[in-house]
This record gives C-alpha cells, sequence and structure tokens, in this order.
C-alpha cells in the first residue's frame, strides 16, 4: 500500500494543486486552519500550481487572512501544470496526498488522478462531474488497488454532506433502513449570495455531454441493486414539499450517482443492505419558478450548440439570473450563506423482516453547514485528507477509485466535520 506518512523522499502530508484557483485559495486557508490536527500534531504541505507569482500571493493571502505570517516561509511552492507529465510525477512523488482543485475536471483533472496512482500518491478532489468520476473508477481503478492508492473524488459540498448523510441516516436507524430522500435548502444572507462560475461551466459542459455518461455506464457491466422493501417512488419534475413548504425539484447534481456507486461498493464489497435513494432541492415560491423554468429552457436550448455553449459561459450572470458569476461571491456573501439537508428515511425496525410487510420505522436527520462552495467545500475537503492521514487502517481493505462514503463509512468523518462547523443530528 501507498504511504500515509511522510519520508525524506515524500516530505508533504498534502500538496494543494491548483492552489491559486478559486477556490483553491480557500483550500490553502484550511490546511493552514487546521495544521495542528496533522498526525502526531502537525502537518507539512505545500501549494503547487502553473504560476509561482500567484500561489506567492496566495500564501501571502493565507497568511494575513489567519494571521499567520510564518506561512509565508514555511509553506513551500511547487510549480507543475496538467500539461506538463514530468512536473506532476515530480509532485506527486513528493506528496502523500493530492489535494486536486483544477476544475473542470473533465479537462484537467485525468492527468492528475493518472500522475498519483502511477506515483504513489493518495488523491482527493471536490468534483462534482458524474462523467469525470465515473470515467476515473473504470480507468484507474485497477492501478490504483495494485499500487495501494486511494483516489477519492467528490469530496466537498458535491458530496460530502449527501453521501455521509445517507450513511449517518442509516447508523442512527434502529433497524434495516431501506429508502432515504433528502431535501436541499441553501440560504443567503443580507448580502445575497453566488457561485464562481467554474461550477457553471462544469454544468454546461456535463449537460453537453449527457450521451458519452450514459455510454461510460454502460462499460460497468453493473447489476442492478437489490431493492430491499418498497421500491422508492419518485417525485414530480417540479411539486410543492411539504417537508421544506415550498417548491422543490430533483436534485441535479452529482449526489445521487455517487450515493448509488457508494451503496453498490458497500452491498457488493461489505454485504451490507443497499438504501434507496431520491434527491431534491427547494427551489421557494412561486416567482423563483418562473425565473427557473425561464432559466432552464434558455440553458437548454443553448447547451446543445457550440455556439450557446459559449454564450452561456461568457455571460453566467445573465443567464443563470445572477446565481453564478465570474467574480464569484466576496466574503461578507459567503460569511452570510448556510445550507440545510433534510433527510428522511423509512425501513424496517429491529426484529422485523424486511421481505415481508411494509416498512414500518422512520427517521429524520439533519446535516447543515455553512456557504456551500467556498466555506464548507474547503471543510469537507481537508477533514477528508486528514481523516486519510490519521485513520489509514478503517479505510477500504485495498487501494482503488472510490466514492466518500465507500472510503470513510468506518471513519470519524461525520465526528470530525461535526467539530468544524457541517453538523450531524437526528431530528
Amino acid at each position: 500500500m501507498a504511504a500515509f506518512s511522510t519520508s525524506s523522499s515524500r516530505p508533504y502530508h498534502i500538496i494543494i494543486f491548483g492552489a491559486s484557483g478559486f477556490t483553491g485559495q480557500f483550500v490553502v486557508e484550511e490546511v493552514a486552519r487546521t495544521a495542528s490536527e496533522g498526525p502526531k500534531g502537525s502537518l507539512k504541505w505545500a501549494v503547487a500550481g502553473r504560476n509561482r507569482a500567484k500561489l506567492e500571493k496566495v500564501v501571502e493571502q493565507a497568511a494575513g487572512t489567519l494571521s499567520k505570517p510564518e506561512l509565508k516561509s514555511e509553506v513551500d511552492i511547487l510549480v507543475a501544470d496538467v500539461s506538463d507529465l514530468d512536473s506532476l510525477a515530480v509532485m506527486c512523488k513528493q506528496a502523500v496526498i493530492v489535494l486536486s482543485c483544477v476544475g473542470p475536471y473533465r479537462f484537467f483533472g485525468d492527468p492528475v488522478v493518472k500522475s498519483c496512482v502511477e506515483n504513489g500518491a493518495h488523491c482527493i478532489d471536490i468534483s462534482g462531474e458524474p462523467q469525470f468520476l465515473e470515467s476515473m473508477q473504470l480507468n484507474y481503478h485497477d492501478q490504483a488497488a495494485g499500487n495501494g492508492v486511494y483516489i477519492v473524488g467528490s469530496c466537498g459540498f458535491d458530496s460530502i454532506p449527501a453521501d455521509m448523510g445517507v450513511i449517518y441516516t442509516r447508523d442512527q436507524f434502529k433497524g434495516t433502513l431501506t429508502a432515504v430522500e433528502s431535501f436541499l435548502t441553501a440560504s443567503a444572507g443580507p448580502e445575497g449570495g453566488c457561485i464562481h462560475d467554474g461550477t457553471w461551466q462544469s454544468a454546461i459542459y456535463g449537460l453537453a455531454d449527457s450521451n458519452k455518461l450514459r455510454s461510460l455506464r454502460k462499460k460497468f457491466g453493473h447489476k442492478p441493486l437489490p431493492v430491499v422493501g418498497p421500491k422508492i417512488k419518485r417525485r414530480g419534475t417540479l411539486f410543492y414539499s411539504n417537508e421544506l413548504q415550498q417548491y422543490a425539484i430533483p436534485f441535479m447534481g452529482t449526489d445521487p450517482s455517487v450515493v448509488k456507486r457508494t451503496q453498490r461498493y458497500l452491498t457488493e464489497e461489505l454485504n451490507e443492505s443497499p438504501v434507496q435513494y431520491g434527491a431534491y432541492v427547494g427551489v421557494g415560491g412561486i416567482s423563483n419558478i418562473f425565473k427557473l423554468v425561464f432559466a432552464g429552457l434558455m440553458f437548454f436550448f443553448f447547451v446543445k450548440f457550440s455556439f450557446g455553449r459559449n454564450l452561456l459561459i461568457k455571460f453566467p450572470e445573465f443567464f443563470s439570473f445572477g446565481f453564478f458569476s465570474k467574480a464569484g461571491p466576496t466574503r461578507k456573501q459567503r460569511e452570510g450563506s448556510s445550507f440545510r439537508f433534510i433527510f428522511l428515511g423509512e425501513g424496517y425496525t429491529e426484529g422485523s423482516d424486511p421481505s415481508e410487510g411494509k416498512p414500518n420505522g422512520k427517521i429524520r436527520t439533519l446535516v447543515k453547514g455553512p456557504e456551500v462552495g467556498y466555506v464548507a467545500t474547503p471543510i469537507a475537503m481537508v477533514q477528508a485528507a486528514l481523516t486519510m492521514l490519521n485513520e489509514s487502517d478503517s479505510l477500504p481493505n485495498t487501494g482503488g477509485v472510490y466514492t466518500p462514503g465507500a472510503t470513510f463509512a468506518k471513519t470519524t468523518l461525520i465526528d470530525r466535520l461535526n467539530k468544524h462547523g457541517i453538523q450531524f443530528s437526528v431530528l
């Protein structure tokens, strides 16, 4: 198995690659903030990317924000570029874990994963792109397993709250949990909120390539997961949610595919009972529905054509009614925003036979936390890395390409997140 400790030839516990990107800069801050939680109370880390001057500026900015001037002399800077495979190899050979912050991952993520697998570095990313995540599993799982390397995707807001939320709900239910629905709401403060347009670009390319995702999934040759209890009923395209007291739609992000992959691993590798999953997101009242319909129609029309995609990419604020922005959220916007995930589960209580009758037990759980993109995501990513460093004995028995739930189901990641503002509770 690839090492989980540093050595003279592999001096860094963590290297943040893409540290000068919009999300990367906040990951840098979060690593600096939690370095004392590393193995034996310390963490040796570095930043990496294409431009040394930009990386120096990010470290300097983190030093100022956190009032830690020592960062400027303690944090090493490495120059590496996804288009220069030799530079990636040099970087990966020096890291125990690479935190990959180079989205859109469909364009920049593959060389990083490949280099990590070949050079013995574990890798964590924050991708919300199912096509990338599942292609990494298809292309690199066996090689990663052979080299003892753990590649763990979607370790940001996509999809740790959802994936670990289902695990938490299952663990808190006294019996056999058979189905879970999640309902997501996000709130902004008086300054409003938005998301950087890197996520917007990932959505554009993901929808444009949806046919490729379907053909990719056929290559796995998976058999359908067994259904325990009644089959979960899918809700409509738009419906009024009594749980949220507002209108809701199916969640279009990567959470459903990540949770399903986790449940497949738990069923096929650990012989655990699979949990069915449905994911929904609140969209507010009638006025928001009109905006959503209008923006959705434009998006689905323009994304089909190269010219339309270019327009969507060039004017994210216009086409998303300000929800996505090239500038990203301000610090005040980040501080004023938050999210809530309500999980509604049902199953069979202890002593009941899941093969007979209807489910006789219900459970409600909550996962809540700070702003999703640039506060919660760095927290989740960094705590995932610290969990791997400190609890390697609790990871899957062999390396491979895994989901967060498959990787961390037997660890204390949820406890760690609770201490850092992403809170799990039973309602």
